[in-house]
């Protein structure tokens, strides 16, 4: 009896900037640039247009959380002016979504690569 795959791990893997399937091949080649492939296990990250398209819409929610409770936080902690407030949390804002597109891509490698496996695609070879 086969084990069904622990897409925990490919989580776990890909959060650590590693592939989803081995654990072992790099997922990034620079900032926030994937791979093509792993240099471990031959998996290819982005095998269609457009597959990271998710990634950026889950940086963007993610984003908008954030940027609504540092909105809320500096409303109700602080006492500063509204121009003061705007500069601060806009240089927060963008630095918080600059700093996070490389997780959110990551996230999204894993969401992919899972929805794969749990499609019983024949080229994904999870690996425990």
């Amino acid at each position: 009896m086969e084990r069904a795959p622990d897409k925990p791990l490919f989580f776990r893997r890909a959060l650590r900037k590693r592939c989803p399937q081995c654990g072992e091949g790099a997922l990034f080649r620079s900032f926030a640039r994937l791979h093509e492939t792993c240099a471990s296990c031959g998996l290819r990250y982005r095998r269609e247009s457009g597959s990271q398209t998710g990634a950026m819409y889950f940086c963007a929610a993610v984003t908008e959380l954030f940027a609504a409770a540092l909105a809320l936080g500096m409303y109700f902690l602080t006492d500063w002016s509204t121009p003061v407030a705007l500069s601060v949390g806009t240089v927060l804002v963008l630095g918080f979504s600059y700093l996070f597109l490389p997780v959110s891509m990551a996230f999204w490698t894993a969401v992919e690569y899972s929805t794969d496996v749990s499609n019983g695609e024949t080229w994904v070879k999870p690996r425990p």
